[in-house]
Order: C-alpha cells, then structure tokens, then sequence
C-alpha cells in the first residue's frame, strides 16, 4: 500500500497548504514568533537567518513541505533532525540573565502554534472556504507535526477555541523587546541578493510583509506600536482575498513544491 505520509490528499492540511498564500501566512507567524522574549532570543543568539535569510527560508519551508506532503519516514526523519539540533542549542534571557534550552515545550508550542494560526488565517482570508469543523480538523491534524519536533500532541492546542484560549494566556507574557523590534525589522526589510534592492523587487517584498503585518491580531500589532483600527483589519482582508484569488488562478504545477509534486506523483494523482 502506498504510504500517503502524515496527512494525505483526503486531509484538510492537504487543502489548507495547496494555497500559495500560506506563503504570507509563514512570515506573519515570524512576527508573531519574535514578541516572545525567550523564542526570539533563542533565534538571535543560535541562528545565522542575518546572514543568509534566504536560505534559511528554503530550509524551513522544505521541512514544512517534507512533514506535510512527504512520506512517513521522512517525516519522521526531518523532525528528528530538528529535536537533534534543537537539543544542543542554549540561549541566555537578555532580562534575567538565565539559561534555557531551545527544545522547551512552552517555546516549541508558541513556535508551533503562531505557524499553524497563520497558515490557516492566511487560506482563510485569502478565499480558501472551511466549515469551523474543518478549521478545527486541520488544528488536530497538525498536533502530529507538534510530535514531530517533540511536543506531546495533548499539551498541543487542537481547535479554533483552543488557540484562542492559549493565545489569551500568552498574551501577558509578550511584550517587544530590542530583539523582537530588530527581527521585525530584518522581517519588513530584508536584503536581497544580487542587487535586487535597487529594483522594483524591493517594493514588492516590502508589500509582502506589510501585508503579513497586516493580518496580525490586533493585540499584537498594538504590542508592534502599529495601528490596531478595525479599518486595518479589513483593508487587510481585502488584500489577501485578492492576492489569494490571483495566486489561485496559477496552474498549481507552475509553483507547488518538489515535495507535493513526487507525492502527487508516488500516490498515482498525477
């Protein structure tokens, strides 16, 4: 029997990251990711992303596209290779002075969470149509990706209700520190390469990024010191539809992943 991997065709995360907007959804989840003193610090003090953002880009999204569309196996391997690194890695609260460990539950649930929300909200906002039963399917699918980096999926928020609640927990343990303004702005500008700085590339990665700010909640544009007006909320709205509908209307074969493109194929859908 063909493996199908974690999920398969039949699954909502199948639906959920056949949306090329989900693309948006991976940077929002950064700035989400940077408000948290101890996750940021842990990036700005164990990753080289200043050096080489844009591959540390492919590698993330090569493992998000290995769990999602990849065998069992190598899924189970790419979450090993992530616990491995994880488990070696130590980084120093800039406010207490104490040591942590990168592999913390409270860090690998607020890094898993902040990236399942806003791969969801961006589908959803950018035209993707779920039922709240199939929102909530596609958070309990995605505690298997929380085992893979060594979560235990019960500890794991698994509905829209759930996320909700655990977000209004975190909330008062957020704030934006020197770290979390500087990763923010890194995000909104970064550099590129080959001098495409100087070229009409520049604006269109900024208005990538302003619209992943755009779709941040409120509480945490306002933790930004961005506007949090309702009016924000919904220009944003109206961006993503579009820029959904528009991404939507390119044959999925043009752009998807090497890794959905050997599924599609390995399970006869091609």
């Amino acid at each position: 029997m063909t493996d199908a991997g974690l999920f398969g065709p039949d699954s909502i995360t199948w639906r959920v990251h056949r949306e090329p907007i989900v693309s948006v959804g991976g940077l929002r989840s950064l700035y989400l990711q940077a408000l948290h003193p101890r996750a940021v610090a842990g990036v700005e003090q164990n990753s080289r992303y200043r050096q080489d953002p844009w591959g540390r880009l492919a590698r993330t999204s090569t493992y998000v596209t290995t769990v999602i569309y990849g065998t069992t196996e190598e899924a189970q391997r790419a979450g090993a290779q992530v616990r491995r690194i994880h488990a070696r890695m130590t980084a120093v609260d800039r406010r207490t002075g104490e040591r942590f460990r990168i592999d913390d539950p409270e860090l690998l649930r607020w890094v898993h969470v902040t990236e399942v929300e806003s791969f969801l909200t961006a589908a959803r906002r950018g035209g993707l149509r779920l039922t709240p039963a199939e929102a909530d399917e596609y958070y309990g699918e995605q505690t298997r990706t929380a085992a893979l980096v060594g979560l235990d999926p019960a500890t794991v928020p698994d509905s829209v209700a759930a996320v909700e609640k655990y977000y209004a927990q975190m909330r008062p343990s957020l704030e934006l520190t020197v770290d979390s303004a500087a990763t923010g702005l890194f995000l909104t500008m970064p550099p590129l390469p080959y001098g495409l700085g100087l070229t009409p590339v520049r604006g269109a990665v900024f208005a990538v990024s302003a619209l992943a700010i755009g779709l941040l909640p409120a509480w945490a544009r306002k933790l930004y010191g961005l506007p949090a007006l309702p009016a924000a909320d919904r220009i944003a709205s109206v961006n993503t539809l579009v820029l959904g509908r528009l991404l939507r209307s390119v044959p999925i074969e043009w752009i998807e992943s090497p890794a959905r493109k050997r599924a599609m194929e390995r399970l006869g859908l091609r």
